[in-house]
């Protein structure tokens, strides 16, 4: 066999021993980084969840979610430990003094996408769904026999 046949095959086995490397390296980190969790430490979860760490176990961390409330993770899923002023600046938001008056105020709920906080105004959208009648009306219109009749027998004489 020549060498440029081999060539290909080469820089292949190459490549992929360089992508373990780099893969096993991140692991090491990511681990490590676990390893060195300490309580009172500010932490995000790989769902994207804020938590601060109360108790380091072999292979579980009890996170405080919200004052009071605790919750049992496993250390995997632990997706970074966050320092003091990030987690703070992430979960408790920036001060108020440190603002701008120029700086837009994001709403929590959707309501300025409207334009108004009235809905009545809104343009209703049409799903093609009828609202269903209490005497079997909707169900009727849509040629469904009324499950009321069907018990009686008179839907089953065909």
């Amino acid at each position: 066999m020549s060498l440029v046949t081999l060539l290909p095959f080469i820089v292949l086995i190459g490549a992929m021993f360089l992508m373990t490397r780099s893969a096993k390296k991140k692991q090491q980190a990511a681990a490590q980084m676990r390893n060195e969790m300490q309580p009172g430490t500010g932490v995000r979860t790989i769902g994207g969840m804020y938590a601060t760490v109360k108790e380091v176990h072999d292979d579980t961390v009890l996170l405080e979610v919200a004052p009071g409330v605790h919750a049992v993770y496993a250390k995997n899923s632990i997706g970074a430990v966050l320092s003091d002023e990030e987690y703070n600046r992430i979960v408790h938001g920036e001060d108020a003094a440190e603002l701008d008056s120029d700086t837009p105020v994001v709403p929590d709920d959707a309501s300025s996408l409207t334009g108004s906080d009235d809905d009545a105004d809104a343009p209703r959208i049409d799903l093609g769904k009828k609202p269903e009648a209490a005497d079997g009306e909707a169900a009727a219109d849509a040629g469904v026999e009324p499950k009321d009749k069907k018990a009686d027998g008179e839907g089953d004489a065909k």
